[in-house]
């Protein structure tokens, strides 16, 4: 029953990826095997990174060092000293709302905007490190709501 569970997950995941994509098709896709090499690669410039999520989401878990951006009604003042050319990296719990944030961003001038391929789900699901503050790890996540936490290996719901 875990097998099916895991791969109707996966399923689950990749078709909802494939929709983000072929809705946003203009927003770079970056896989989060890609990005979590990246964040280690001290010879590539390091990402700026935004989560679209709420308060209550971004309290729970976040990657580290990233930066909460209002996935409804985005405050872009937390880039005001960020150039255009800087390459940043947005994430949510799967990728639909930080696919809109990174629209925003595109439409203001931005230039290097990569949205993460299945979002901090996909991320705490392969086990990559989230954090509760940028120091303390932990290996919770927020479920968004109950239906969307089906995405989430159970482990990880608060």
């Amino acid at each position: 029953m875990k097998g099916i569970l895991k791969y109707l997950r996966s399923l689950a995941l990749c078709l909802l990826t494939l929709f983000i994509r072929l809705s946003f098709p203009t927003i770079s896709q970056i896989t989060t095997e890609k990005f979590a090499h990246w964040l280690v690669d001290t010879a590539k410039p390091q990402p700026f990174v935004l989560d679209a999520r709420s308060q209550a989401e971004y309290a729970v878990s976040h990657i580290k060092t990233s930066v909460r951006i209002d996935p409804v009604k985005p405050d872009l003042t937390a880039l005001s000293k960020v150039s255009l050319d800087t390459p940043i990296v947005v994430y949510c719990s799967v990728g639909y709302r930080s696919a809109k944030v990174a629209q925003n961003l595109q439409r203001e001038g931005f230039t290097q905007i990569f949205n993460l391929s299945g979002g901090l789900f996909q991320w705490a699901n392969e086990e990559r490190p989230i954090f509760k503050d940028d120091e303390q790890p932990t290996q919770l996540v927020h479920p968004y709501d109950a239906i969307w936490g089906k995405l989430l290996k159970t482990r990880y719901h608060t």
